[in-house]
């Protein structure tokens, strides 16, 4: 046939007279780098802001933020409660409110942005007396974590006060709460989840000043950080990204040679499906 490309012929033996593994790679990675070459024209044009994009009526965006602005922002709203009080109008707190009908997805900016739903939670209300706490406890808990510099685990979070938060899915709920009240992501409070998935391959970064070299991990690989705001100068000549859920099949592709020049092996396919940290954490653009 014209233009047809043949295979090599094969050898008694049942091989090739070409690297029958060399062929197949190079088949799988021609629309790979097609994929690349896309979204590399895609992402020079791309939109990034709700402005750029035209999005009216969102409260607030939520974004990453450095911890000076988090802890500006949480004694502004502490300021502005304290106020209320002062002028005789009582203890409330007003944030977006995160019920589905006030999910918006952006398909532009692949993001889900909340609307200009608010919700005040009343400390003289006795259905959400107990919940204002809560938000105040977790509050100063982020100003201290921010001054301090250092990251929790939300499980941490959780028992500095298990009076108070009784149960984990409160505390959790508050945070999340907290972070919309600030607008910015929950890892910009410094509470993270707990280190789940490992990566191995084509990839070097810095993790808090110390460089971590992801070519030199061995077979088992590095944790992925739970703490990505610390994470930069990523770098790297990996031609994709391979998924992959169980232990036998990942250490036995990081064994492989002819896999680990090309590719960045991430084992954790169950955790980046089920676990909202991981899933923040392999979307996050850096």
């Amino acid at each position: 046939m014209p233009g047809a490309r043949k295979r090599p012929a094969a050898t008694p033996g049942g091989g090739s007279s070409r690297d029958a593994s060399a062929w197949d790679v190079e088949e799988v990675l021609q629309p790979v780098k097609q994929l690349r070459r896309k979204m590399g024209q895609a992402g020079s044009s791309r939109k990034q802001t709700l402005e750029e994009v035209g999005v009216l009526g969102v409260s607030k965006e939520v974004k990453n933020m450095p911890s000076d602005d988090v802890t500006a922002e949480i004694e502004r709203i502490c300021l502005d409660a304290v106020g209320s009080i002062l002028r005789g109008e009582g203890f409330s707190y007003l944030m977006p409110s995160r019920v589905a009908s006030n999910q918006m997805y952006v398909p532009e900016l692949d993001r889900v942005v909340l609307k200009d739903k608010m919700l005040e939670r009343v400390f003289a209300n006795s259905s959400s007396a107990r919940k204002t706490a809560i938000t105040t406890r977790v509050m100063a808990l982020v100003l201290e974590l921010c001054g301090r510099g250092i990251h929790v685990t939300k499980r941490d979070l959780f028992y500095t006060d298990v009076k108070l938060f009784r149960q984990q899915a409160e505390s959790d709920d508050v945070l999340d709460d907290v972070a919309c009240m600030v607008g910015c992501t929950r890892s910009s409070l410094h509470v993270v989840a707990a280190e789940k998935g490992i990566v191995v391959g084509r990839v070097i970064f810095e993790d808090d000043g110390d460089t971590i070299d992801c070519t030199k991990m061995g077979v088992g690989g590095k944790a992925i950080p739970p703490s990505i705001d610390r994470v930069t100068g990523v770098r790297g000549d990996a031609q994709f990204i391979l998924l992959i859920e169980k232990d036998a099949a990942f250490m036995r592709l990081a064994e492989d040679r002819q896999v680990g020049p090309r590719a960045l092996l991430w084992r954790g396919l169950q955790a980046v499906t089920r676990s909202d940290s991981v899933w923040l954490r392999t979307r996050q653009p850096r």
